[in-house]
């Protein structure tokens, strides 16, 4: 069955835990550099909604610093980094930079937590009892989380409060749900032997998540972790650290003991490669790049042997057959690719058209796309706020030039929207 590509825009991939110089664990400098760099004028597209005064996120930045055993405090060399608005390239907040001896005292938090603490002793009743009360609490400060997750991101406060937020909120109160019924079982023995199999906690759970779905992934990975008894040490993205500081007060506002959750903000290449590397870590979970991946099983290799779960990017084919509704799958294939910026893992960055529907699917795509509101993510109806920052916008440029030198033709858009941000801009559909 002959089929064509279907270029009608830009190809997006997801950037995930750090951009290259940072998910390759490069220079924490390096990386710095790149989120402070200067304006780069990228075409001379005239300025629309994204030049508008940008509006007051409704929400204020509460924590910066780390929390280890409890307690916000400083890095111990006391240095910060900027986290920065999207729509502008404003410094929102300067954000405590936790570095290896972070690492090491979040850790020794951690595991003094899970050896002498209550967390794992207590019965998997009470331990879902606090994560319920953490998931009321989540729910009764919604559009404060949303406000921080589309601020310290750029995604829509729609997406924010009326997606994400409620979906992280339901997936704690699922791992709630699951705490005591995690069984074992007897296993049948030849002879006069019994062979019982006993789940336990593995231990000291040492977490990274990227920026593009900060809460969600906070949730997706926190939340199993605390159901089964585990110790956590969180290193969040150093895009994204706001909201991932924010409800990890709220735990411990909702019970939750005294190191056992501890969140580092900082860089790959200093905190991530000393929690990957640490011989106090007793199991690794990362989402993020195939890169980044490789380098984190060898760090945990070389080390303690620890395992490891790897959420990795993907290159996702969108498939549009001859006897398809030609535009549900128009609308199906333009939210696949341009959800979230288009900075997701599984996002339909291929789109493949049966030849027989593929003039009328490229039409109705570029229409469609021409369509989508791009601007504030503050904005009620805007659809799709600024990339996270100017080296994925650079990545996303990218694509599209080499689609071009490759044959394709584009369509419609490709340049850029507005004028206003430093390394975080906009891109026109």
């Amino acid at each position: 069955m002959a089929a064509r590509r279907a270029a009608s825009s830009f190809l997006s991939r997801r950037g995930l835990l750090a951009k290259p110089p940072a998910d390759s664990l490069l220079g924490a400098d390096n990386a710095r550099r790149l989120l402070l760099g200067a304006v780069d004028r990228f075409s001379t597209a005239p300025a629309a909604a994204a030049d508008e005064q940008p509006i007051k996120p409704p929400v204020e930045v509460k924590y910066t610093q780390l929390l280890i055993n409890g307690n916000f405090v400083d890095a111990a060399s006391g240095r910060t980094f900027p986290t920065v608005d999207p729509r502008t390239g404003e410094v929102i907040a300067r954000v405590a930079e936790g570095d290896a001896e972070d690492i090491e005292r979040a850790v020794a938090a951690a595991r003094r937590a899970y050896d002498e603490g209550p967390w794992p002793r207590m019965t998997a009743y009470e331990r879902c009892r606090v994560l319920l009360r953490f998931a009321d609490l989540m729910e009764r400060h919604n559009d404060e989380i949303a406000a921080l997750e589309s601020w310290d991101g750029g995604k829509p406060l729609e997406q924010s409060a009326g997606g994400e937020v409620p979906m992280a909120t339901r997936c704690m109160r699922y791992y709630a749900g699951w705490a005591d019924k995690f069984h074992g079982m007897v296993v049948p023995a030849d002879g006069p032997h019994h062979v019982q199999v006993l789940r336990e906690p593995i231990g000291v759970a040492g977490q990274i998540i990227p920026w593009n779905f900060p809460l969600l992934m906070f949730a997706w990975k926190v939340g199993p972790a605390l159901a089964c008894g585990n110790a956590v040490v969180l290193k969040t993205a150093e895009q994204t650290p706001l909201s991932a500081l924010y409800v990890a007060s709220l735990l411990h506002e909702a019970g939750l003991p005294d190191g056992v959750l501890n969140v580092v903000p900082g860089f790959g290449p200093t905190a991530g490669a000393a929690l990957c590397s640490h011989m106090g870590v007793d199991k690794l979970a990362f989402t993020g790049s195939t890169g980044t991946g490789k380098i984190i099983l060898e760090l945990a290799a070389r080390s303690n042997l620890k395992p490891v779960t790897l959420e990795l990017g993907g290159k996702s084919p969108f498939i549009v057959m001859d006897d398809a509704d030609v535009d549900q799958a128009v609308e199906l294939a333009h939210r696949a690719l341009f959800f979230n910026q288009g900075q997701c893992c599984c996002a339909g960055s291929r789109t493949f058209v049966h030849e027989s529907v593929y003039d009328e699917f490229v039409e109705k795509s570029k229409a469609r796309a021409q369509r989508r509101v791009v601007g504030d993510p503050f904005k009620k109806g805007v659809e799709q706020g600024p990339q996270i920052d100017g080296q994925q916008f650079k990545k996303i440029l990218g694509y599209v030039k080499s689609g071009v030198d490759s044959g394709a033709t584009l369509v419609t858009g490709g340049d850029r929207v507005g004028s206003r941000g430093l390394e975080k801009v906009q891109n026109k559909p």
